[in-house]
């Protein structure tokens, strides 16, 4: 599936994260807050993507210069929607809650999308060029969101919680290793420390020892005579 991988990330985030993207104006990002069922949620959603084409379709037929770019972020958004409507039905699966009415509606409104798409596609506006990539790229995902709909709700579920318990699992064993090699790592650093002292140490001059010989005397004469003693 197209978005199981970008999906997985945020499938334990509540509801409400899917609305702070930029792909939505800030009285979208209002609406969406405030509806927290998924069903009724993908359907908001739904009607965000049906406004982006029918403001593609409405540029579309009037050849003016700059359209391409607003077109182009457009489809961008449009994609976003559509990959947010995703979003949201797998993190229902992934909770247990009841989404059994989102596929019909979710495949009756993409399938419009996509017949709105690839009439856009196959008119071949006179700027094309400059948002054909992300044109295709929004008939890929409203294709795939299609199939995905028509999957079989029960084992999206098992495997979309399968997924997410492999992936607990992993990062586990990596923040185990981590910090085992975190404590490798301090008790080396611990062991060099200690050796370069001791190298340290031992090339530090050694205090010599307490003498009562005054300067100059020493403690023999070379033939083992005591040395004379200093006249009084």
């Amino acid at each position: 599936m197209r978005n199981l991988s970008r999906f997985l990330a945020i499938l334990l985030i509540a509801f409400p994260a899917f609305a702070e993207h930029d792909f939505l104006t800030s009285s979208e990002t209002d609406q969406v807050r405030e509806v927290q069922e998924p069903v009724a949620r993908i359907k908001l959603y739904l009607t965000f993507a049906k406004q982006r084409l029918d403001q593609m379709q409405s540029m579309l037929a009037k050849n003016r210069a700059g359209r391409s770019g607003e077109i182009r972020q457009l489809l961008e958004d449009y994609t976003a929607i559509v990959d947010a409507i995703g979003s949201v039905s797998d993190d229902a699966l992934a909770r247990k809650l009841d989404l059994a009415l989102a596929p019909p509606i979710i495949i009756e409104g993409e399938k419009t999308f996509l017949g709105q798409l690839n009439k856009m596609q196959a008119s071949a506006p006179s700027d094309l060029e400059m948002y054909n990539f992300e044109l295709k790229d929004a008939i890929e995902a409203t294709s795939d969101a299609i199939d995905t709909a028509g999957e079989d709700l029960g084992q999206r579920g098992k495997a979309l919680n399968a997924k997410v318990e492999s992936d607990r699992k992993a990062v586990e064993k990596v923040n185990a290793a981590e910090r085992k090699a975190g404590l490798d790592s301090g008790a080396g650093s611990q062991a060099e420390i200690a050796a370069e002292k001791a190298a340290d140490d031992a090339a530090k001059p050694r205090r010599k020892p307490p003498t009562l010989l005054r300067p100059g005397e020493t403690l023999n004469d070379g033939n083992g005579n005591a040395p004379p003693k200093p006249k009084q």
